[in-house]
């Protein structure tokens, strides 16, 4: 465990666990243990020893977070902006290759996260509505959080539930997580038929999912 000990860990014990894991939480830049109610923590530590290697490659990988302040590059639509303050701007606005924030220096980060969840709000809200009404279906509510573990969910009385970062991904990438979830309204399950509808809502599935896997975590180290 020498290897390991400047790496940081979290330790959780969770009821529902069967089995001693462990993943990388890119938001936080920790590696999480997680414990069955009985097991030990020497478990826990031998997993950890045991995919030593993985661990240190996962957290060098993760890119450094951006707090967002003046200068910092954040994505949208895919795409880099860099952060720009005028004390003048009465409203956040994008200009080309920049978000523009305004008002004190001190309410630029609270500015910027505001804008992105706005942005995402509107852009989810209204997929979620065109994908919906192919599908004939109707969410009970379309929610935004800060998820840390999927991009969105669907509970079973058909609340959708998305990620704000998604606003930071390409457009299509957008178009299929919102999708995914949409077409949980008709099957909540991964069958047959829920990939059917799926493919009916978008074609972007593969690449979506590759996108995600490979730029995902960047996703959860801002703000």
């Amino acid at each position: 465990m020498d290897e390991l000990a400047a790496c940081p860990v979290e330790w959780r014990r969770s009821a529902r666990a069967r089995r001693v894991s462990l993943r990388i939480d890119a938001r936080a830049g920790t590696v999480v243990v997680t414990l069955p109610p009985r097991a030990a923590r020497r478990a826990g530590m031998a997993l950890l020893a045991t995919h030593a290697a993985w661990v240190r490659e996962r957290l060098a990988a993760l890119k450094p977070a951006v707090a967002f302040e003046p200068g910092d590059e954040v994505l949208l639509d895919g795409r880099p902006h860099v952060i720009r303050h005028d004390p003048s701007a009465a409203r956040p606005r994008i200009d080309p290759g920049a978000i523009v924030v305004g008002g004190a220096q001190d309410g630029i980060r609270l500015a910027v996260a505001n804008f992105l969840q706005a942005e995402a709000a509107g852009r989810i809200g209204a997929i979620a509505v065109r994908h919906a009404a192919t599908l004939d279906v109707v969410p009970k509510l379309v929610r935004l959080k800060d998820l840390r573990s999927r991009w969105g969910s669907c509970s079973h009385d058909g609340t959708l539930a998305f990620s704000w970062r998604l606003v930071m991904a390409p457009a299509w990438v957008l178009d299929y997580v919102v999708a995914h979830e949409v077409a949980h309204l008709r099957e909540l399950n991964h069958s047959e038929r829920f990939w059917a509808h799926v493919a009916r809502l978008t074609p972007h599935r593969a690449a979506a999912v590759d996108w995600l896997r490979a730029e995902g975590p960047a996703l959860l180290r801002v703000g």
